[in-house]
């Protein structure tokens, strides 16, 4: 081979790999840049997106901008999972394809007096708002404990986790549904976590949410994406310093939250992007509430995992 043809193929062949690693990427997640939605931060600080020709800028953005951004192309991806499966019930052209979390790390705390899910008859609860997941998980857990949701208790919707901290504090509420590291900071000042929620079910909380276009003519770069959050997700479960190092620095989280936020959240992310069965079905039930839809709902009108099991085999995960 002459030194001319060489050096034009290698032209070529870097041509092409700056090429595909400048393919741009949009991801959408909800309420900051938080252990919630780690396996993205962590994809794109230690280059697992780069080292799939992806480069990824992750937005913060609320649930119906997402969908809206998704729905018209404006970006890439959403992890939002619940509001995918809202979406797509209402028959928007979005699918789920993968998941990050198999269930929720959310937390029933309650005041210093209150030492059981049962004595929370009576009571207030704390959510974020009337109809989201923390209703869903606060009663799920008060019935396994014999508390009727329906007749023995007030929820009571405070906003985000610090306005449900703040409600505790100020008795607006005698217990409320919240995420890590809440849990921490709620022990530190001598409140009682009753109840985690992943040892009740499996309410997988974030996913990779694409346009159903996406599935038919780039199909490729879905499963790039799929696999740098996989290996993402991994890593986090296998490299706790780490994993808490990029917390800090993406989420801007103080070390002792950060910390927190990932031994209580570790367990539930997901080692193969896969998603439990009985959390799919779970989410999808509590979608058509929502939307209120009776008829049966088909996976495929929903998500479409094809893609992942690729990618799994590729990984040797399957």
């Amino acid at each position: 081979m002459s030194k001319l043809v060489f050096m034009l193929l290698m032209g070529i062949f870097l041509g092409s790999v700056e090429s595909r690693a400048a393919e741009k990427i949009r991801i959408s997640v909800s309420g900051g840049y938080n252990m919630i939605f780690l396996s993205s931060g962590v994809a794109q600080h230690r280059g697992f997106f780069r080292d799939d020709g992806l480069d990824a800028d992750i937005i913060v953005m609320g649930a119906g901008p997402s969908i809206a951004a998704l729905t018209n192309g404006d970006i890439d991806y959403t992890l939002l999972t619940g509001t995918v499966i809202r979406a797509a019930i209402r028959g928007l052209p979005v699918r789920l394809v993968a998941g990050l979390m198999t269930s929720s790390p959310h937390v029933l705390l309650a005041r210093q007096e209150i030492k059981s899910v049962k004595e929370l008859s009576g009571k207030k609860v704390g959510l974020a708002a009337f109809g989201d997941a923390t209703q869903v998980l606060a009663r799920i857990i008060l019935a396994r404990n014999g508390v009727d949701p329906d007749k023995e208790v007030q929820f009571v919707p405070l906003g985000p986790d610090s306005g449900r901290f703040a409600g505790l504090q100020q008795k607006l509420a005698d217990a409320v549904v919240t995420s890590p590291p809440w849990d921490f900071e709620g022990e530190k000042s001598g409140y009682n976590v009753l109840a985690r929620a992943y040892d009740y079910l499996n309410y997988p909380l974030s996913g990779l949410g694409v346009n159903a276009k996406s599935l038919q003519q780039n199909r490729d770069q879905v499963k790039r994406a799929i696999k740098a959050l996989i290996r993402a997700s991994r890593f986090i479960r296998e490299n706790r310093e780490e994993a808490v190092k990029i917390l800090i620095a993406w989420g801007k989280a103080k070390p002792e939250h950060a910390y927190a936020a990932y031994d209580s959240t570790v367990k539930v992310i997901s080692h193969d992007g896969g998603i439990p069965e009985d959390g799919l079905k779970l989410l999808i039930e509590q979608a058509k509430r929502d939307v209120k839809i009776s008829r049966d709902i088909p996976l495929g009108e929903v998500a479409d995992f094809t893609i992942l099991r690729d990618v799994q085999k590729e990984l040797g995960l399957r």
